[in-house]
């Protein structure tokens, strides 16, 4: 083989590891977080124990900004978003979501209630994904989780809470800022945070299904969010799964309330989108664009490139 084969071949195996952007035979999988609030957002990222950690655990997104994060194999863990972040004597902290590190990065902290929550066990039983999206632990911000690019398999479909709760929220549940004016919301407990109980806490007595039933409390998040968890059994209706494989989870704050079709959609081919509040929801075009950005290539451009090789071995 001639040098210049040498160095045809070497780029060219350069270009098919970066636009694969995994070794031969790997699976890959990815979040893309979106920020659609009008307001600064600050994502916290919690691995569970014994799993692989993720390249950061918590940084700043402004309104419109997004970020792609490459997820370990059998990776598990939760995200959220922080609010109302700021930094006193050197100290970072949250009024909501806060993970008590004191830095942007929430290094091994998770999230204080009351907090929307996205949880992911990825490569779990059967090689299959979990994910929902949790009230569980209260409410701060509108979530939606929507897999992209998934194979065939599972309850595999789109999940979250896109209602804003926290002007909605019971005044005995609702969190209010010290610097908002009188009664203005910044987040919603839960009922076991906000009264502590067994009934609520689903522990002692409470602490198995047949005991811990949704109180009134929990029916206010399961009303608003069908698809949300809202208490600790509640996993018939709340948790989902996606086929082993190739797949990004666009994860978006705030996400568009109004049924937007993204284009060239319709109603008929939108039925794998979740039903919101009764109200049929289409991914905007923005939110599918940034979960089509972190898709892997077609596998026309692999192959093209891959004849290409194939004669300069020759």
């Amino acid at each position: 083989m001639t040098s210049l084969h040498r160095a045809l071949v070497g780029f060219l195996l350069v270009v098919l590891a970066a636009v694969s952007g995994k070794p031969t035979g790997a699976a890959s999988k990815s979040f893309t977080i979106t920020n659609n609030c009008e307001y600064t957002v600050w994502p916290g990222i919690l691995s569970s124990a014994g799993s692989a950690g993720m390249d950061a655990t918590g940084f700043a997104l402004a309104p419109g900004e997004s970020r792609a994060m490459a997820v370990p194999s059998g990776w598990s863990g939760r995200l959220w978003g922080r609010t109302l972040c700021s930094t006193d004597a050197g100290r970072f902290s949250c009024v909501t979501g806060d993970c008590g590190s004191g830095k942007q990065d929430c290094a091994g902290g998770g999230a204080a209630p009351p907090t929307t929550l996205a949880e992911f066990t990825m490569d779990g039983s059967g090689g299959m994904d979990f994910y929902d999206v949790s009230l569980v632990d209260g409410y701060n911000l509108p979530v939606l989780v929507a897999p992209q690019g998934a194979a065939a398999g599972g309850n595999c479909a789109p999940t979250g809470c896109m209602a804003d709760l926290n002007g909605a929220c019971p005044a005995d549940l609702r969190v209010a800022s010290a610097s908002g004016g009188a009664g203005a919301g910044v987040a919603c407990k839960s009922a076991c945070e906000a009264f502590g109980s067994a009934e609520y806490c689903c522990s002692g007595d409470h602490g198995n299904p047949s005991t811990c039933k949704p109180s009134a409390y929990s029916q206010f998040f399961k009303n608003a969010c069908p698809r949300a968890y809202s208490y600790a059994y509640d996993d018939a209706t709340s948790t989902f799964t996606c086929a082993g494989g190739d797949t990004t989870y666009a994860m978006t704050f705030c996400p568009s309330t109004t049924s937007v079709k993204a284009a060239g959609a319709s109603p008929q081919a939108a039925g794998g989108l979740p039903l919101m509040n009764d109200t049929m929801v289409y991914l905007g075009a923005d939110q599918l664009g940034a979960a089509a950005a972190a898709r892997p290539p077609s596998s026309l451009l692999l192959a093209v490139a891959a004849l290409v090789l194939a004669g300069a071995l020759c």
